[in-house]
């Protein structure tokens, strides 16, 4: 079991501490806080992985801190990447790197040997992007939870948003969604914390989608949720095919999507409506503008044609446009 020594000495490399640190220790013990795996938003389901530190113990659980090398990680990574798709190995390897980062902090190493490793990358996925007509067969077919699909479709929030969503979070007369927590599923557990980039931010909702929330509201209080289960707990994710979501989209005729893909379809519908990278950065809660270019680069080559065809109309007004135009004619 990986265990450390509480007060071990920081001046030299022998005196550092004894072995990593992670599981069946004090809950007090600062590096437990650093795992993923224990109260992360971004720890790994239980059908990816039954924990990242499966990967960990193993390999690392005997070893003493101060004798971890570069080189030892990097063919860690490697060869576990041969075994595993780059999502899960990303975070077992993120597992291993965090507790090296507070001993670090700590002053018990002087660098992590864990950064700078050569990592494997994601692979790209093509997203699906839904239309107008599919999103209202999609709605349609989910009954009841059919609203909760058109805010998904056309607000871009994350699931975890828009399951967390409190009524007191609506602004009926401005159109405006608060996005402030984000209900996310660890384990067998529902955990609120605060939106993934952890900045709220106000959403716009069409006004088509007005009263399906206000009806949604109706007998509630500020605090209940917008969108709860039939026990009035936080909707949970389909997992493995099964629940009302797949149903869903079996009964709308559509391939095989996930939630998820609704945010794609948001983003993909307000470009359509000529929203700018900037508005879209802001309905989806993305840091930066660059990083939606990024996710969504593929929406955005209309608009470099666009722009090829007004630079075009530009020069075909000047001197030289017209004597190209002359010589073509010719």
């Amino acid at each position: 079991m990986l265990s450390s020594t509480a007060d071990a000495e920081i001046a030299s490399p022998a005196s550092r501490p004894a072995s990593l640190p992670t599981d069946g220790l004090p809950g007090t013990w600062p590096y437990r806080s650093t795992l993923p795996c224990s109260h992360s938003r971004t720890a790994a389901r239980p059908s990816v992985w039954p924990s990242p530190l499966v990967a960990v113990e193993p390999r690392w659980g005997a070893r003493k801190v101060s004798e971890i090398r570069h080189s030892d990680v990097q063919t860690w990574v490697s060869d576990l990447s041969r075994e595993r798709g780059a999502t899960t190995m990303l975070r077992v390897y993120g597992v291993l790197a965090a507790i090296l980062d507070v001993a670090v902090k700590d002053r018990r190493l002087l660098s992590n040997p864990a950064r700078g490793i050569n990592l494997p990358r994601k692979t790209k996925k093509e997203h699906v992007y839904l239309t107008h007509d599919q999103v209202s067969a999609l709605a349609m077919a989910a009954g009841d939870r059919g609203t909760l699909v058109l805010t998904l479709a056309y607000c871009g929030l994350r699931w975890g948003e828009a399951v967390g969503l409190r009524v007191k979070d609506l602004d009926m007369l401005r159109r405006r969604i608060k996005v402030t927590v984000n209900a996310v599923e660890v384990g067998d557990r529902i955990e609120v914390g605060t939106p993934k980039t952890h900045k709220r931010r106000s959403v716009p909702f069409p006004a088509l989608l007005a009263l399906p929330l206000a009806q949604q509201c109706e007998g509630k209080s500020g605090e209940d949720l917008v969108f709860s289960s039939r026990h009035g707990t936080h909707e949970r994710r389909s997992h493995n095919g099964h629940g009302w979501f797949p149903a869903a989209v079996a009964a709308a005729g559509l391939p095989a999507i996930t939630p998820h893909t609704l945010r794609h379809t948001a983003a993909s519908l307000a470009v359509s409506a000529g929203a700018n990278v900037k508005a879209v950065q802001r309905m989806l809660g993305h840091a930066s503008a660059s990083m939606t270019l990024d996710v969504y680069s593929d929406l955005f080559d209309d608009d470099l044609d666009a722009v090829a065809e007004r630079l075009d109309q530009g020069l075909a007004h000047t001197v030289v446009g017209k004597l190209w135009a002359s010589r073509a004619a010719t």
